[in-house]
């Protein structure tokens, strides 16, 4: 039963539009940030990302806050946010309706990852539910037998056929004393393209570093005023279709642009604070990660675009001969189709059907990996459980919700893509 103090309050809301709902929405925005970064200290890999006021995180690491008083705090916030009333009749209701949303299942998964930490078993799908707002499919192993038998016909030779792929793709791998020109290359291309339908702020930039003995093969590290830090990890040799992947995923129109427009946008523009952090186990990582890995397809609207700049700049830049190029994206295409093996393999190992040792030998035959790269998958299994379907499913759940509204046009289809960066939209609301 609400109070006569919050009675007047609404009333004054509803009768003048007034910034009341969004000062209360301001001040929900930040106890959530104080939690975030509260949360952090008890997970080194929660906080991806923050570039809110430096007072904060230094309270956070000098108070220290408990699991139980982290885990309190959101169950109250939560409360607090269902009661703020949002004035409606504005001309941007809808945005602050999805800023509610938005709030309100970060707030959730903030509290699913305290259970977690303090020992809490959750199934993979039940994991992904609570942090990302989303389940993958399960598909058997007859699903991704039928692709195989493809590739399998492709890839010449004897023995098993993730040994036989590595042979044949070795004249694909970009010299490491190459790495960067080709990077940079890729780079540019995919900046000057998004930068002919999105707006991005003037000062933007971002550097790359080269690193080893990491579990994942690239990671943006946003730093704010549109600064990022991309690192590609060297522990394994890097082929040449992932130079753009890369540029694409990680700069533009990937996770540089999308952290960059939402500070543009939200945080400068609206004062929206929450997206000075970025929780890492939270639904935004499935928009974030989704988002990054159908930019690909949006730089390159057509595969034909895609190959014409490779075999024409990044295949002589690297020294590879490009009369396979065809040969070899064919194959590409087909193991494009095995994408959702890694989840599959996550899900087993995760809910306790199978061991690491055979988790690894289950993405050598399904995801055609070589042991290296299976153990390093595992790897990042281990750490980041669930947030394998945030790059599969995310991507599928981007391309249909951009596709259902531009259709086929390039153009329709980057400003579709630029609205969805700039907004607090949520795993759920792609289906809308």
């Amino acid at each position: 039963m609400r109070t006569l103090l919050s009675l007047v309050l609404y009333a004054l809301v509803s009768a003048s539009g007034s910034v009341w709902a969004a000062d209360g929405m301001d001040a929900i925005a930040e106890r959530y940030v104080r939690l975030v970064l509260a949360l952090g200290q008890h997970d080194p890999d929660y906080v991806d990302a923050f570039y809110g006021p430096a007072e904060w995180k230094t309270q956070a690491e000098e108070q220290k806050k408990s699991l139980d008083a982290i885990d309190v705090e959101a169950a109250k916030l939560s409360v607090t946010l269902i009661e703020t009333p949002i004035a409606p009749g504005t001309a941007d209701s809808g945005l602050r309706q999805l800023r509610r949303e938005y709030l309100h299942k970060q707030l959730s998964a903030v509290a699913a990852r305290v259970r977690m930490l303090r020992g809490e078993k959750l199934k993979f799908d039940d994991e992904s539910r609570v942090l990302y707002d989303a389940v993958a499919p399960t598909l058997p192993d007859s699903h991704f037998d039928q692709i195989i038998s493809q590739l399998d016909a492709k890839i010449p030779g004897e023995g098993p056929l993730s040994e036989r792929y590595e042979k044949w793709r070795k004249p694909f791998v970009i010299p490491k004393e190459k790495l960067d020109a080709v990077f940079q290359a890729a780079i540019k291309e995919c900046r000057s393209r998004t930068l002919a339908h999105v707006a991005l702020p003037p000062n933007e930039s971002f550097t790359v570093e080269y690193v080893t003995n990491k579990p994942w093969g690239g990671y943006n590290w946003y730093k704010g005023n549109f600064h990022s830090v991309i690192q590609v990890n060297t522990d394994l040799p890097i082929y040449i279709d992932r130079a753009v992947d890369l540029a694409a995923h990680e700069g533009y129109p990937g996770h540089h642009v999308y952290n960059s427009l939402l500070e543009k946008n939200l945080v400068r523009d609206r004062d929206w604070n929450e997206f000075s952090v970025y929780a890492l186990f939270s639904p935004q990582s499935l928009i974030a990660e989704g988002t990054a890995n159908f930019g690909r397809e949006v730089v390159f609207p057509t595969k034909t675009e895609r190959m014409k700049f490779e075999k024409e700049v990044l295949f002589p830049a690297a020294g590879i001969d490009s009369t396979r190029t065809d040969e070899y994206y064919a194959v590409q295409d087909l193991l494009k189709q095995l994408d959702y093996a890694a989840n599959e393999a996550a899900r087993r190992l995760i809910n306790g059907e199978i061991g690491e040792s055979a988790a690894a030998q289950w993405l050598q035959k399904y995801a055609v990996m070589d042991p290296a790269r299976a153990q390093q998958r595992v790897k990042f299994i281990k750490r980041y459980r669930s947030y394998v379907i945030n790059y599969n499913l995310g991507e599928d759940m981007v391309r249909r919700y951009i596709e259902k509204r531009s259709g086929t046009d390039p153009d329709k289809r980057w400003s579709e893509f630029g609205k969805l960066l700039s907004s607090p939209r949520l795993p759920s609301g792609l289906t809308d």
